[in-house]
């Protein structure tokens, strides 16, 4: 069955019409933690099972709720024979960081994937624990949220050869837990107008999401990411920005005005694509004091929120400006505390400030732990026309900065090295390595996996993809970082 055209979080609207919608992109998926997985699917065509087909209620809604698409829009979302697909095989062996599937098509059509795509990750850990030890996914597994997600588990056990388990399931008791934590939340803010609900790339299924919303719901939160879900329940489908939008631009100043300038909406500035206080803020700042009425937000994501917080608050005031805070990323209800005793504390308007939660309300309430969190899954532009391009945040630690250009994957076949190379569609095959993503697929096994140490686990760059990596380090960062 095709899947909707609103099957996707909000701000993949508006970035469309911010951005554009037919220009040839790259994104690729990679997990940044885990250890060896093993894939069960032929990503090709699940791929292309994921694909929308635009109906014209699907716009009359998004044009209801001010996400009304031009013809780019329109006209990407339906070329499909455009969409390039390179994946590792089916039954193939990854490792933490490697990008495993990378798609180039219109700008549009392969950013509107994200949040399905970023669910593949509970097949990817289904059928890794299943080759791992059975007995333990079958406690893992023993009760789940929904009759989608038991039959996605069912499906990957027989991809991977394994005999099934018993799985019950619980709908009322995950929806008891979600609106048990959001409940808490509305309690902490006071207002649950002031909650909005990011959780459909944390989800395992959109039957499981569905539950999750009809939870925050019954808790008075009406505020979704999810355009689908909020056309079913009838709540409010939210989004403005994302870090592709920055990345595409090249700098935070050139993203926040396209959104600002070619979106008649109010306008939320993602402060964290580069440096939240050194480029985000400063550029966010500019523009909302060229218009102080507008209403804009600025949204802190990664690194020392606090501290940012802090910042942003003392130099608004210095500006004369008050734009609205949005807070998201990790939150639980005892962040939200603090930042509501930080709010106070320094005046700020409970009217002006909000709250974005994902994972802490759709996966931290699933009764199994095979949570994208756990391995911490992503869907990152890397290529923008011919531009290669990077998202480097405030989290230094390895494996927060992406990956540029169109990754392929190289595995080791002999010597010594990376058991895993990262390089460049196009590039010459590295001496004593074959291209992963141009095998055959094989039986899935993690046989020989489990001496291997967090060093052998290390990928490493081509010098492609090292020189791309340095060169856009250096754009971005002249004096270094």
């Amino acid at each position: 069955m095709p899947q909707s055209l609103l099957a996707t979080d909000g701000y993949k609207f508006s970035m469309a019409e911010a951005g554009w919608p037919l220009r040839k992109e790259t994104f690729y998926y990679s997990h940044r933690k885990g250890g060896p997985q093993v894939m069960p699917l032929d990503l090709a065509a699940w791929v292309q099972s994921l694909l929308p087909e635009p109906q014209p209620d699907d716009y009359a809604f998004l044009a209801r709720h001010d996400y009304e698409m031009g013809v780019g829009f329109k006209a990407a979302i339906l070329r499909k024979a455009q969409l390039s697909v390179r994946a590792i095989p089916r039954g193939a062996l990854f490792l933490p960081r490697e990008p495993i599937l990378t798609l180039t098509g219109p700008s549009a059509l392969v950013s509107w994937l994200e949040p399905m795509l970023l669910q593949l990750n509970y097949r990817v850990q289904v059928a890794t624990q299943a080759l791992q030890d059975r007995e333990a996914l079958a406690r893992t597994l023993a009760t789940v949220s929904c009759e989608e997600e038991k039959r996605i588990a069912l499906e990957t056990l027989d991809q991977v050869g394994v005999r099934a388990v018993s799985i019950q399931v619980d709908p009322e008791g995950y929806m008891r837990r979600v609106r048990a934590q959001v409940k808490e939340l509305v309690d902490v803010v006071e207002d649950p107008s002031r909650i909005f609900e990011v959780g459909l790339r944390a989800a395992t299924c959109l039957e499981q999401h569905e539950l999750a919303l009809r939870a925050c719901q019954e808790a008075g939160v009406q505020r979704t990411s999810n355009v689908e879900g909020a056309r079913v329940l009838n709540m409010i489908p939210v989004g403005t920005m994302g870090h592709e939008h920055v990345q595409r631009y090249g700098s935070d100043d050139a993203a926040y005005r396209a959104m600002h300038e070619r979106r008649p909406q109010r306008s939320s500035y993602l402060l964290d694509t580069f440096d939240t206080l050194t480029s985000g803020i400063p550029a966010a700042f500019k523009l909302i004091s060229e218009d102080p009425q507008g209403g804009d937000s600025i949204r802190f994501d990664s690194g020392n929120k606090k501290l940012q917080y802090l910042y942003a608050v003392t130099r608004a005031r210095d500006l004369g400006i008050k734009p609205v805070i949005i807070l998201e990323d990790g939150l639980d209800a005892q962040a939200t505390r603090e930042f509501e005793e930080l709010r106070k504390q320094v005046g700020w308007e409970p009217t002006t400030q909000f709250y974005g939660y994902g994972g802490h309300i759709v996966a931290r309430t699933m009764s199994h732990t095979l949570t994208r969190d756990r391995v911490a899954a992503i869907y990152k532009l890397s290529c923008s026309g011919a531009t290669p391009v990077m998202k480097f945040g405030n989290e230094l630690a390895e494996g927060k900065q992406s990956v540029p250009g169109t990754p392929v994957l190289f595995r080791r076949r002999t010597g010594t090295g990376p058991l895993g190379l990262v390089g460049q569609a196009g590039e010459a095959t590295p001496q004593g390595y074959f291209p992963l993503m141009e095998s055959a697929p094989s039986t899935p096994s993690l046989v020989g996996t489990e001496g291997l140490t967090p060093e052998e686990q290390r990928i490493g760059y081509t010098a492609t993809t090292q020189a791309l990596v340095e060169s856009i380090t250096r754009r971005h960062f002249p004096q270094g970082r």
